[in-house]
């Protein structure tokens, strides 16, 4: 009950803060440019022309779009933001005086940030949805004839997820080491660019946890054969995950 009530109070802090605004506007902008782009040239689903199924291969496309940068340095920003929320308002020492063990306070806030993740999926899906549904119906006037396959893209949501799970924990932790916000930023941010100019280019790439999510789509059939990149991405996630929480119950002057 505890913990729900510290997830309550910091989810709260994130309303209407940039994080939040992050979500929305990061969430919507790749399908808002496939939606005008269809319009624009007065096209639909029907463009990919002889696919096995139009709304599996707009989603591939959108994703695609999404998953090599926007995606990633998403997650640097909406974390690095959440977690330094307390070093920017120093409030770190009002909130060590609540009633709260230290254990509560850790999670409560790391929670918040999946729930900000999966608020980021929900738009980006709704928006993918959107972009596909409304030029059918203004254009074709009907829509496509394909099946909608919400098993597979459950599944490939599901798998995108855990992807990002090693790169919330990596900037949750570097956070919470630093009370300069642009060090976390500045971290990921060249993790980030590295990672990008490696894949292709080094075999092995997977050894950076921010090449997870660019590696589903980007990721050669041998690579993808011959890595399971979502045990490494667990691997990485729980990894991060005790060091921070070890790092936080130990540190002497928690902000």
């Amino acid at each position: 009950m505890q913990l729900i009530n510290s997830i309550k109070s910091e989810w709260l802090k994130t309303r209407k803060s940039a994080a939040s605004w992050l979500c929305l506007i990061g969430g919507l902008f790749i399908p808002l440019i496939f939606l005008i782009g269809f319009l624009y040239n007065g096209e639909t689903l029907s463009t990919y022309g002889e696919v096995e199924n139009v709304w599996t291969a707009h989603f591939f496309q959108v994703w695609q779009s999404m998953v090599v940068f926007l995606l990633p340095m998403g997650l640097i920003l909406a974390t690095s933001l959440i977690t330094q929320m307390e070093f920017r308002n120093n409030t770190w020492k009002q909130l060590h005086t609540t009633p709260q063990p230290y254990y509560v306070i850790f999670w409560a806030k790391f929670i918040v940030i999946i729930g900000m993740t999966l608020q980021f999926f929900f738009y980006f899906n709704l928006g993918f949805l959107l972009s596909g549904i409304i030029p059918s119906l203004i254009v074709d006037k009907q829509l496509p004839d394909a099946t909608f396959p919400y098993s597979q893209f459950f599944t490939s949501n599901w798998k995108i997820f855990v992807t990002c799970l090693p790169v919330l924990a990596l900037q949750f932790l570097i956070s919470l080491r630093f009370k300069n916000f642009l060090v976390p930023i500045g971290v990921g941010l060249m993790l980030l660019v590295a990672t990008l100019i490696l894949v292709g280019n080094w075999e092995h790439v997977y050894l950076s946890p921010f090449s997870y999510s660019p590696l589903t789509m980007m990721g050669t059939p041998e690579t993808m054969k011959d890595i399971n990149i979502y045990n490494w991405s667990c691997y990485y996630f729980i990894t991060f995950m005790v060091i921070s929480y070890l790092m936080y119950i130990r540190k002497a002057e928690k902000g």
